[in-house]
């Protein structure tokens, strides 16, 4: 006989809880390594760059090192993890996409806690290059201001903060902004940032000048004393004002950080909350009566275009850059750093009228791989090209929309240059060479978007398709070299007519530097206009790809 069961049931165990931070790790390192099996080309890019971060961090700490005891130590450590924590916060604002693996959107349908959520995506947001150059960076800036013990732990402290500052106010704001930042219109934001970088650089340009200039970098303390209260600065500054024996100030600069710290971590979980219960504008259609009719569409421009095929292309090329982001953000950044760097260099004692000519070649670089913004949609344009002719029709006229811009543009930097520089006289052969320049390369653009084509990712952010990498920067870069060479005849003749003291002949450098470059672009239309046509199949397959 059995024996009756006695007692209560057993209660159903409880799953143990799995933790969240060494799952998103792997998952990070697993999409990486995943990512580099892809193609050949994005392994060696992600060596090469990884090779380079890690012999610019060894360069750097040991910059740092060697301005151990050196009086402008401490602002320079304090300034230069000031710069890096603004670079982490207005990255996501130019590169929303930047880290597509931990996207939180990605993870709306699943039924995670937002601490522990919080939590893995901030440990797992400290793989990669960056993080790894920013710890280089915070360690060298504390070693730089470190004497004494106290100074030691202090710096201990400090080196972890700043990089927990720095990943968590990137990943707030990139949270508090993904779905603006992931929408198109949010991706318009991107165009700005050659606009951001252009000035950064000047910035930079004008300050190092600046102080070369100064007999001593006393006015670098003034920056860092008050750069020395904001998040991450001031962990820094606690090390220095720690070295100093003021160890009130070290922990109240530390605080400072750490409450940074507690502050973002708030803000980045009350983001995630809202962008895991509330719905967004994709699911809601368009009212019958906000959808515009697409005639009303052609206005002023269509009006000012010239008829037939090439007022066609040109307007579709114009509706390019005002819509696609990326067509825009390109422009824009070339017609920014088209005129800061001449009118910034005008300003400086050395600064010449003839840095205009740096407008006309940054905008000559929009002619190269012109099939990539029509990416698998070209091959509704080569349905149009039946014949040679029909080729040549069509890349001039795409020529005649960087021509359209450039000209009027290039015009105005020369002017305003010449107004700041004070040479008014040398316009003409400053013309002269910026337009034999521009020929040149938009000659060199369409033998490089017909030769070398390559996709433009829609739904990335990246700007060339894996694995023709290598092609695009090729191709532009060999363009950026070969468009001064091939100007190189004017150019001597503008060196001849200066040494033999013949100022008076200078203006003919304008309409023999209009010829020329309109005889450049002509011959490489010709040329290239039979080869495309050949070419159409491998040109849709290239640009078609990513």
């Amino acid at each position: 006989m059995t024996a009756p069961v006695t007692g209560a049931a057993t209660a159903p165990v409880a799953p143990a809880q799995v933790s969240l931070t060494p799952v998103f790790v792997r998952l990070k390192l697993s999409l990486m390594r995943n990512g580099l099996r892809q193609s050949g080309g994005r392994t060696a890019a992600f060596v090469a760059s990884l090779v380079v971060v890690l012999l610019i961090a060894a360069f750097m700490v040991l910059g740092f090192l060697l301005l151990r005891g050196h009086a402008a130590a401490g602002a320079i450590s304090v300034l230069a993890v000031a710069v890096f924590a603004l670079g982490w916060a207005v990255m996501p604002l130019f590169l929303p996409s930047g880290d597509e693996t931990l996207d939180p959107s990605r993870l709306v349908m699943l039924p995670l806690r937002p601490e522990p959520l919080v939590r893995a995506l901030l440990v797992s947001s400290l793989v990669g290059t960056g993080p790894l150059f920013t710890l280089c960076l915070a360690f060298g800036a504390a070693v730089a201001v470190t004497h004494g013990a106290a100074a030691t732990v202090t710096a201990v402290l400090a080196v972890p903060l700043i990089l927990l500052v720095c990943v968590a106010l990137s990943r707030a704001i990139a949270t508090a902004n993904v779905r603006l930042l992931t929408s198109r219109k949010g991706r318009d934001m991107a165009l700005l940032s050659g606009l951001v970088i252009a000035l950064g650089i000047q910035a930079v340009n004008f300050g190092a000048q600046a102080l070369g200039r100064a007999k001593d970098l006393s006015a670098l303390d003034t920056v860092a004393s008050v750069v020395g209260w904001l998040p991450a600065a001031s962990a820094a500054a606690a090390v220095r004002s720690a070295s100093d024996g003021d160890l009130v100030l070290a922990a109240a600069r530390l605080a400072v950080s750490a409450a940074a710290v507690v502050a973002l971590l708030w803000w980045w979980r009350r983001s995630l909350v809202r962008l895991m219960v509330e719905p967004d504008g994709s699911t809601i259609g368009a009212a019958p009566d906000t959808v515009k009719d697409p005639a009303a569409g052609r206005g002023l421009l269509a009006r000012l275009l010239p008829g037939g095929r090439t007022g066609a292309v040109m307007e579709r090329c114009f509706r390019y850059v005002w819509r696609d982001p990326k067509t825009k953000a390109s422009w824009v950044t070339a017609l920014a750093i088209g005129a800061l760097v001449p009118v910034f260099n005008a300003f400086q004692e050395a600064g010449s009228v003839y840095w205009a000519c740096f407008a006309s070649g940054m905008l000559g670089m929009q002619m190269f791989n012109q099939f990539g913004q029509d990416s698998s949609a070209f091959w509704m344009v080569s349905q149009t090209i039946a014949s040679p002719a029909d080729a040549f029709a069509e890349l001039r006229d795409r020529a005649y929309v960087i021509l359209a811009v450039t000209v009027p543009y290039t015009a105005v930097v020369a002017v305003v240059t010449g107004l700041i520089a004070g040479g008014w006289s040398q316009l003409p052969e400053v013309f002269g060479l910026a337009f034999a320049l521009l020929g040149a390369m938009l000659a060199l653009g369409v033998v490089a978007s017909v030769r070398y084509p390559y996709g433009i990712p829609q739904d990335s952010h990246r700007n060339v398709a894996p694995g023709q990498g290598g092609m695009a920067v090729a191709a532009i870069f060999g363009g950026m070299f070969a468009g001064p060479v091939l100007c190189a005849p004017l150019i001597a003749l503008l060196i001849w007519l200066r040494v033999s003291d013949q100022h008076a002949l200078l203006w003919l450098l304008l309409p023999l530097g209009v010829t020329y470059g309109a005889l450049l672009l002509w011959g490489a239309l010709r040329l290239m206009s039979a080869r495309m046509y050949r070419r159409l199949p491998e040109i849709l397959t290239a640009v078609s790809r990513g």
